[in-house]
């Protein structure tokens, strides 16, 4: 049987430690073409490039069988460029990750990583975003390494169409107490500028701040990340409110 197509990126950059891990585990798999930004795009959300120009370039970062690219802009352009010039055929999983830091509550709608894995979607394909909560760049991704291998080949498995997934594992835990089906957690950042000043005496502001959980419910991704589980949120892009579409749908808009 032919192996499945695998296209691989992040929002951390070609070489960050995450993606390799995420790469060896997937050349396990099928056949993997990795399209990564040339530099770090955490934060960039679903930003594409349309101002400026777009640069291509063909990578050797180990010596595994995957053809890597790098592309000078966001991961939806890593996305959508790989569909559009690299790809001969289209792939059968897109999987995003593995990200240095959480993407668990709010952080989805910020993440890069997850953004690639939605720009998949739309394009009809499956998609997982893969996250470490751990920030450092050399955080262990040893441990998440067999999991990452289950969920893929589970996705890959199964009939769905359009599935995009949001996988997020705790730090520091070489066991994990299992694998959670959850929801989104209710939180928020707690923004604040940190106030500096240059050598050149100008004013300039550093985006600082704390997340606020709202949602203790075990059914949430905080509370299973908190309490060493894996989790797993589907994901969708269609953001309609349908609960307040129908409130809408009351108003008295035309008399």
């Amino acid at each position: 049987m032919k192996k499945p197509l695998i296209l691989v990126t992040n929002d951390d950059g070609i070489t960050a430690p995450g993606l390799r891990s995420l790469i060896t585990v997937m050349n396990k798999i099928g056949e993997v073409v990795v399209v990564a930004p040339d530099s770090p795009q955490s934060g960039m959300g679903h930003a594409i490039t349309i101002s400026d120009t777009l640069y291509c370039k063909k990578e050797k970062i180990d010596n595994g069988p995957q053809i890597e690219y790098s592309i000078s802009g966001t991961p939806a352009d890593c996305v959508k460029f790989a569909i559009r010039e690299i790809l001969d055929r289209k792939p059968d999983l897109c999987v995003s990750g593995i990200n240095h830091g959480a993407n668990s509550s709010i952080n989805v709608i910020y993440s890069g990583t997850m953004s690639a894995a939605v720009e998949a979607g739309i394009e009809g394909i499956k998609s997982i975003g893969f996250s470490l909560l751990d920030y450092n760049w050399d955080a262990n991704f040893l441990p998440c390494e067999k999991f990452v291998e289950k969920i893929t080949k589970l996705a890959i498995a199964d009939k769905s169409e359009n599935l995009v997934l949001n996988v997020n594992f705790p730090s520091g835990i070489n066991e994990f107490k299992g694998i959670k089906i959850c929801r989104q957690a209710k939180g928020y950042w707690q923004d604040k500028y940190d106030k500096r000043i240059s050598p050149l005496g100008k004013e300039y502001y550093w985006l600082t701040g704390s997340f606020i959980n709202q949602d203790e419910d075990k059914e949430s991704d905080e509370w299973a990340l908190k309490n060493e589980y894996i989790t797993i949120v589907p994901i969708s892009y269609d953001m309609t409110s349908y609960k307040d579409l129908e409130l809408l749908k009351k108003w008295k808009l035309n008399n």
